[in-house]
């Protein structure tokens, strides 16, 4: 009897290649449970919002792209610009910023990337990579670096707490050359 070992080497290659994808087959374990989809719901382009408070807007806003999810947190991938109203209506400041998110269950905004906030009453600008805002505190803060330009000086600092028109803030390191103007008679 004369047996060809190249026949039988190939058999035997087949057989286990048979063998082992029957075992990866049993031993798989499957996955019972649903995979759950974790992104976006909705999503818009071009929106403008306003907030208003006893028919009175307070804040507008304007976004090129909102994501919103399952939990009502919001992204804003291409940035977001707002517009704050006084409570007689007049636009007294505005922040902008390359992306934003709102976490719905903290009732908190974060800006991050170029965040500019500028105050028009008091011509001043703020600048910093990261901000939160909280709108029911009309407050906003950073643990960040900090730029200030006002008429005549600049400001630089790290953190930041500050009502959201900058209106009044307080730089917790601050940095640099500046004028403090004494009140002849405390009050």
């Amino acid at each position: 009897m004369v047996i060809n070992h190249d026949l039988l080497f190939f058999h035997m290659k087949h057989i286990s290649t048979i063998f082992t994808l029957l075992t990866l087959a049993c031993n798989t374990n499957e996955n019972t449970q649903p995979l759950l989809y974790e992104g976006p719901l909705r999503q818009a382009e071009h929106v403008e919002m306003f907030y208003s408070e006893a028919q009175v807007v307070k804040v507008k806003m304007l976004a090129d792209l909102v994501y919103e999810f399952q939990n009502g947190d919001r992204e804003f991938p291409k940035g977001i610009y707002l517009e704050f109203f006084d409570e007689t209506g007049t636009l007294s400041s505005t922040l902008r910023a390359n992306h934003a998110y709102y976490f719905k269950n903290e009732d908190q905004w974060r800006a991050r990337g170029k965040v500019e906030v500028i105050n028009l009453a008091k011509n001043e600008q703020l600048n910093t990579e990261e901000l939160f805002w909280r709108p029911t505190k009309e407050e906003i803060h950073t643990e960040s670096f900090v730029t200030i330009r006002m008429q005549n000086e600049v400001i630089y600092g790290e953190g930041l707490e500050a009502k959201q028109d900058m209106s009044f803030y307080t730089i917790k390191k601050p940095q640099g050359e500046f004028t403090i103007e004494e009140n002849e008679t405390p009050r």
